[in-house]
């Protein structure tokens, strides 16, 4: 089924030869246009709505067009960057991205240190040329994205859901995520006096950096929306915990993107360990693995930045 349709959105633009990549959020399949290669979505049904993702899909293109390292949105043969398949599910096409992957989510880097610090230095630098570029460009009006604000990451509804809620949570975990989730409702309000709201990726994890040689591109903008900035950051270390070479890591991403302030960075790592707990809950299985090891990485990290106050 997902194989057909995405024949009948390739066809959308002149495309042929669809070969799934991955199919999580979104169905990501290689098509080969008449220009070469590209990358054809499947969204998600019920996720986006249909302002949203042609919100992310003109954001790409500009800033693609500043000259960051995003992959465009293509338009298809009439001209659209968005379409409605037969079943009613959406497609899109953007450029294809050289490059593997900066790594695989929940295996520890296998890199000589050196090299993992030079990365992770140019990972700031590329937050930051976005950050720039999109502080340079006028949204639409109708743009229009989901919200990491304080009530998208701890209010009561938040956009991943109540990690402090989650089922499979210990007496003891949920205690520590409702201690959490207040010492960033204080921590968020004090860094937003200060600190503005602005379109972020969201979703700045391993697989969504690809690397070329020495250069890196940032992929798949599919939970981008308003933030903090520095959520970015978070996004990032909340994968890197569990390596020994964590405070390198760290600092070296912080020193490409140009901050210093290392006490709100982890509070942004706290908000995205929680915020992972949230997510797993609609869905993974109720046996998947990976919800223990969300909430023990939450905790573990809570607990740490809980210690220090």
């Amino acid at each position: 089924m997902i194989e057909s349709l995405a024949l009948e959105a390739a066809q959308h633009w002149g495309g042929h030869s669809p070969r799934l990549i991955r199919n999580r959020e979104n169905a990501v399949f290689e098509i080969t246009l008449p220009s070469g290669p590209a990358a054809l979505r499947l969204h998600r049904m019920g996720y986006q709505s249909d302002a949203a993702i042609w919100s992310e899909l003109w954001w790409c293109a500009a800033l693609a067009a500043e000259g960051v390292a995003v992959p465009a949105a293509l338009p298809n043969l009439q001209g659209d960057l968005l379409v409605t398949l037969s079943n009613g599910r959406k497609a899109s096409v953007i450029e294809w991205v050289q490059g593997e992957a900066l790594g695989i989510a929940g295996q520890p880097y296998d890199l000589p240190r050196p090299l993992l610090l030079e990365r992770h230095h140019a990972l700031g630098r590329l937050v930051a040329d976005f950050h720039t570029a999109t502080a340079r460009l006028t949204m639409p009006a109708e743009f229009s994205r989901p919200r990491w604000d304080i009530p998208g990451l701890v209010g009561e509804m938040p956009f991943w859901g109540r990690f402090w809620d989650h089922p499979a949570a210990t007496p003891d975990q949920r205690r520590t995520l409702i201690r959490a989730r207040a010492f960033l409702q204080e921590r968020l309000e004090a860094h937003g006096q200060t600190a503005p709201i602005v379109p972020i990726h969201a979703d700045v994890l391993r697989e969504n950096v690809l690397v070329n040689d020495h250069s890196l591109s940032l992929i798949d903008f599919d939970d981008s929306g308003w933030g903090f900035a520095l959520y970015d950051l978070g996004t990032v270390l909340s994968q890197n915990l569990y390596e020994p070479a964590y405070a390198e890591i760290r600092d070296a991403l912080m020193a490409g993107y140009g901050t210093t302030d290392i006490q709100t960075v982890e509070m942004f790592t706290l908000a995205r360990t929680c915020a992972s707990v949230g997510w797993t809950m609609p869905r993974l299985a109720p046996g998947d693995p990976v919800h223990p090891r969300h909430l023990a990485r939450a905790c573990m990290w809570a607990e740490r930045l809980l210690g220090q106050t």
